[in-house]
């Protein structure tokens, strides 16, 4: 696996907090800062590739009405909880 390197600005507390976990784990700022940018992208990656999922099933017409969601949202912490609404083709989908 090839390796590149990047440059990066952060604040002096920033740099501070970075360098003491990496004086209290043994490791370097570098390993902590790809392992820190790694989780970002994984954590951010799934959010957007589920955002751009649900759009593109809006974009099809495939909605829980309002007044469904509302109606089952309303139930929840009752003794007559509801199950989520059915997810169904709309008339009005492009």
């Amino acid at each position: 696996m090839s390796q590149n390197v990047i440059s990066l600005r952060v604040s002096d507390e920033m740099k501070e907090r970075l360098d003491q976990l990496a004086a209290a784990t043994k490791r370097p700022r570098s390993f902590l800062a790809q392992e820190a940018l790694a989780e970002y992208l994984d954590r951010h990656g799934w959010q957007i590739a589920a955002i751009d999922e649900a759009v593109e099933a809006a974009s099809d017409g495939h909605f829980a009405s309002h007044e469904a969601v509302a109606d089952w949202l309303s139930s929840w912490g009752t003794e007559d909880e509801k199950m989520p609404p059915a997810v169904r083709p709309m008339k009005s989908a492009r």
